[in-house]
């Protein structure tokens, strides 16, 4: 059975995937390294990438997880990238997260925030129900705080406009965090939100699947 590697989004873990049917493959999922100090997004990309021992894997990578995903595959052209709610490019970006990088808002954001799970965080993620806004709680209780806040200054300051010629791009039409609108050349979930993992689990693996074993 084929490996597939999966690499969750920012503050989650593997559980991000499990309302997925992985039964066609063998999934591996990569755990987060401790970044370095002032590690960019590139870099820590390719570090990720050598945690990985196949020469030719096929990655999926869901939200932040997607942006690292498409780093590996612009340094190794051997990768299959397979992204889920994410961007292919800063040029993706909303307008809200291009005027982060000048305007740098997270660094003044008492610690005790990140750790606040809220109704307007609900209505950003989409979260749809009590499954779903329990699954933000649990994110965010488990959240890293060093690494939310290296993360979100590497999203800021990522710079690229090469999209990898073989990647597959799968976003919601719902999606608040990061507008469809602005996805190129994406695979539309129809009112799939940013969590539509979830609740776009049974669309979303028959994808996959499709994509994976062709």
């Amino acid at each position: 059975m084929q490996k597939v590697y999966f690499i969750s989004g920012l503050g989650a873990d593997k559980r991000a995937f499990s309302f997925l049917d992985l039964s066609f493959c063998e999934p591996v999922f990569i755990n987060w390294l401790q970044p370095l100090p002032k590690e960019t997004l590139v870099n820590y990309a390719i570090r990720m990438r050598s945690n990985i021992p196949e020469i030719a894997p096929t990655i999926v990578g869901l939200s932040f997880g997607g942006m690292l995903v498409t780093e590996m595959a612009k340094a190794d052209a051997n990768i299959k990238p397979i992204l889920i709610s994410s961007n292919k490019t800063s040029t993706e970006f909303p307008f809200w997260l291009k005027v982060g990088k000048y305007v740098p808002a997270y660094k003044w954001v008492p610690n005790f925030i990140y750790k606040s799970a809220n109704t307007r965080l609900f209505w950003f993620m989409s979260a749809k129900g009590d499954k779903q806004k329990q699954a933000v709680r649990n994110i965010i209780k488990d959240t890293n705080i060093y690494f939310t806040k290296w993360a979100i200054e590497a999203i800021l300051n990522w710079d690229s406009t090469t999209v990898p010629p073989n990647i597959t791009h799968i976003h919601g039409t719902a999606d608040r965090l990061l507008p469809y609108y602005l996805a190129k050349n994406a695979i539309a979930i129809k009112e799939g939100g940013h969590l539509m993992i979830m609740d776009k689990a049974d669309e979303i693996s028959k994808l996959l699947l499709e994509k994976i074993l062709t």
